[in-house]
């Protein structure tokens, strides 16, 4: 984890600090070059010149609330995330979040929580390798693939940082977010950002904005529903459910319920269903302050009520399952339904390291390296 991110003294001032490679700031520093002689290294000559970043939301080291701790103070610290003055938030996120979520949330960690670690971080992993292998066949020796964790570790600068002392002198950076919004890929963005005002000489820079109505990513989602139905049969309704924001932020521009309800129509007429078929809706708020409607947790209970016996859950705004996925639908949601009434929920997992994302994904990645020697013949 980020070695100046503390929530235990109940002052968190030094989440705002700045310092060398190894620091993760929840905001864009100031806009202007920031290294130091002695963090400038002279690149080395490599044979693979270009890279892919991925770059995941992140996870906590450990589902205790001591891990829990350092973990929520940056991620709820980033101002892309609440958008608070600091002079409102901070005595809020210090004084009372940092002291009683962070046992709550160690306790949905640890009912997910498996022998190799955070779900989110072990599939994220195994994405990554997956989509080296898929490149190395496509465009053998031209393009290395990392992961990094927009919180906690490995860090997206020093992760750009390493790449950049390796010789890597074109980047792309893949935010595992389909929809965009400035509470996370926009937060990414700030990342690299910062990344860049850390080096002497910054590589070529490229960022993926969102992939919310690929073809072929809306083909992987379609083809993991349908895979759903074969193996456990068919719910009576389709229910996709998105993370949601405050709906203060999509009235300043964050184009994110508009690009989710994208993303719900066409796969809705892929799957070839009818409106009454599948919804949509927003889960994981938090506050009282109003996010985007409808609400997961009241809908699959209206559902339950309404005579759906079966339903079937998807939540094609997460690259990989994750808490929000595997505990708050699959578990919390599930248990809604049922004690509403309903018989079965059945949560549909994410794309995970499967072939349909692995395959779109680097179709995407290889339409976006064109120009560079390394995009091979990708038309």
């Amino acid at each position: 984890m980020v070695d100046k991110v503390d929530g235990n003294d109940g002052q968190g001032s030094e989440l705002w600090q700045t310092g060398g490679l190894d620091r993760t700031p929840t905001m864009p520093r100031k806009p202007h070059y920031t290294g130091v002689a002695a963090e400038s290294h002279a690149t080395a000559t490599a044979a693979v010149q270009a890279a892919l970043l991925l770059v995941n939301l992140g996870t906590p080291t450990a589902p205790t609330a001591a891990a829990l701790r350092p973990y929520l103070a940056q991620f709820l610290g980033d101002r892309r995330v609440i958008d608070y003055p600091h002079w409102r938030w901070w005595p809020i996120l210090h004084g009372i979040v940092l002291r009683t979520r962070p046992p709550r949330s160690a306790r949905a960690y640890a009912k997910i929580w498996s022998a190799a670690g955070s779900p989110l971080r072990v599939h994220s992993e195994a994405l990554a390798a997956a989509l080296q292998a898929e490149l190395q066949t496509q465009v053998p020796g031209k393009l290395r693939v990392e992961l990094a964790m927009r919180y906690g570790e490995p860090a997206v600068e020093a992760s750009m940082a390493r790449l950049q002392r390796e010789g890597v002198r074109r980047l792309l950076v893949l935010p595992l977010y389909p929809q965009y919004s400035a509470t996370s890929t926009g937060s990414v963005i700030d990342a690299v950002a910062d990344g860049l005002k850390a080096l002497r000489w910054p590589p070529e820079l490229r960022l993926v904005n969102d992939y919310h109505d690929d073809p072929g990513h809306i083909e992987a989602l379609a083809a993991s529903i349908r895979d759903s139905w074969q193996r456990h049969g068919r719910g009576e309704r389709l229910l996709l459910s998105f993370h949601g924001i405050p709906e203060r932020y999509a009235r300043l521009g964050d184009p994110y319920p508009e690009q989710c309800r994208q993303t719900a129509d066409l796969l809705r007429e892929r799957l070839g269903l009818g409106a009454d078929e599948l919804q949509l809706s927003f889960q994981s708020r938090v506050g009282r302050e109003r996010w985007l409607h409808p609400y997961t947790d009241v809908v699959v209970r209206e559902l339950a009520r309404s005579g759906v016996h079966r339903l079937d859950v998807a939540c094609p705004g997460f690259a990989v399952d994750c808490l929000e996925t595997l505990e708050e639908i699959a578990m919390q949601n599930r248990d809604a339904f049922v004690a509403a009434g309903g018989d079965e929920l059945n949560y549909i997992p994410a794309l995970n390291a499967g072939d349909g994302q692995v395959r779109s994904l680097a179709a995407l990645v290889r339409r976006h390296l064109q120009g560079w020697p390394e995009a091979g013949d990708a038309a």
